[in-house]
């Protein structure tokens, strides 16, 4: 299995959304998301070129992709393939302005 890395931005990411479902529509939901999730970045770790890739104005962004988790597609995932798999930079809900928090991305 080719590797998955999350940053720490995406880390965090996972466990608002985890709260917020867990909270909103039941720790079923929740754990659910989490499995979907996980699937989601096995999936882009075999087959990294199947996301959409985005045009951002940061040079260090570039090669990023977007891709909808499975089940969930109202949440994004951003994810950069590297030689050995894939780095998954966030998970963001489509409603968040996901430009502006990409244009503000740290790591």
């Amino acid at each position: 299995m080719p590797a998955i890395y999350r940053s720490a931005a995406a880390r965090r990411d996972l466990v608002e959304h985890y709260v917020y479902l867990a909270e909103n529509a039941g720790p079923e939901t929740a754990d659910r998301f989490l499995t979907c999730a996980q699937s989601s970045f096995e999936d882009l770790a075999r087959r990294p070129a199947i996301g959409a890739p985005l045009k951002l104005r940061n040079p260090a962004l570039s090669g990023t992709r977007k891709w909808a988790v499975k089940g969930f597609h109202r949440f994004l995932i951003f994810y950069m393939p590297s030689g050995d798999g894939v780095t998954i930079m966030r998970v963001l809900h489509a409603a968040q302005d996901w430009w502006h928090i990409l244009g503000m991305l740290d790591e």
